[in-house]
């Protein structure tokens, strides 16, 4: 517990010195309102039930589209590096894509898909699949030769020995790239609904601001830091446990 509370405590002296900025009046309380008033702010938002119900709408396209990119883009990085023509075809996409900056894909895919889910889905499954596919690819290509070898010799054929030796040796960077993307379908998620969405906690924080309603649109700024660090910690755990066995 002790250490915990060092390891947070900077965190606690950053939300007394809001409120005490706030209080004092050295920041206009229009731009920076008290700590006090947003929980408050939040308190009623959970009450209502519109935190709740725009939180569910948006926890559904993050997942939705980081799930899609998860399954697609393994597969696609670990045939990428098992299968050279895959390489050969693929390579120059993702070499294209991916320094493109993945926000630029929203009116795109509001084009293709109009306002819906649809489209917040398709951008974060777009912009969320490279970085799988590329940490797929790495972990592939540093599979040890001697494992594969070995399975080679004691009669495995290709499926087998990509299950058994090269997808085991891929998880450590696979799983580096799914932490990426993971932070990458939260901005995705809130640039897309602050542009084109009418529910959701990035169209709620653009609805307040632009209300004046400033305590309460500081309290979904909070809720989504709040959801993105507790999805990092838990993926984390579950990170540690996939890769238990390299223990």
């Amino acid at each position: 517990m002790k250490q915990r509370f060092i390891r947070f405590s900077p965190l606690l002296l950053l939300a007394l010195a809001w409120e005490l900025t706030a209080r004092f009046e050295l920041v206009s309380n229009t731009a920076l309102p008290p700590l006090s008033e947003v929980i408050a702010a939040w308190v009623d938002m959970i009450k209502s039930g519109e935190l709740i119900t725009n939180g569910a709408a948006s926890l559904y396209r993050a997942g939705a589209g980081l799930t899609l990119s998860i399954l697609i883009g393994a597969t696609l990085g670990i045939f990428m590096a098992w299968w050279k023509p895959v390489n050969v075809l693929l390579a120059p996409l993702v070499e294209v894509f991916y320094p493109l900056p993945k926000s630029a894909l929203i009116p795109v895919t509001v084009i293709w898909l109009g306002f819906g889910d649809g489209s917040k889905i398709l951008l974060i499954f777009l912009g969320c699949m490279l970085p799988v596919t590329i940490g797929a690819f790495n972990g592939a290509r540093s599979s040890e030769q001697v494992l594969v070898w070995s399975a080679r010799s004691m009669g495995a054929n290709k499926l087998r020995m990509l299950w058994d030796v090269v997808v085991p040796s891929a998880m450590p960077e696979l799983l580096n790239g799914i932490r990426t993307a993971l932070a990458l379908s939260f901005i995705l998620l809130v640039s897309s609904e602050l542009i084109v969405a009418q529910q959701g906690l990035g169209y709620l924080i653009g609805y307040l601001g632009a209300n004046g309603n400033y305590d309460a649109m500081y309290a979904v700024v909070l809720t989504v830091a709040f959801l993105g660090f507790a999805a990092d910690r838990i993926y984390l755990l579950i990170s540690n446990w996939t890769l238990a066995w390299r223990e």
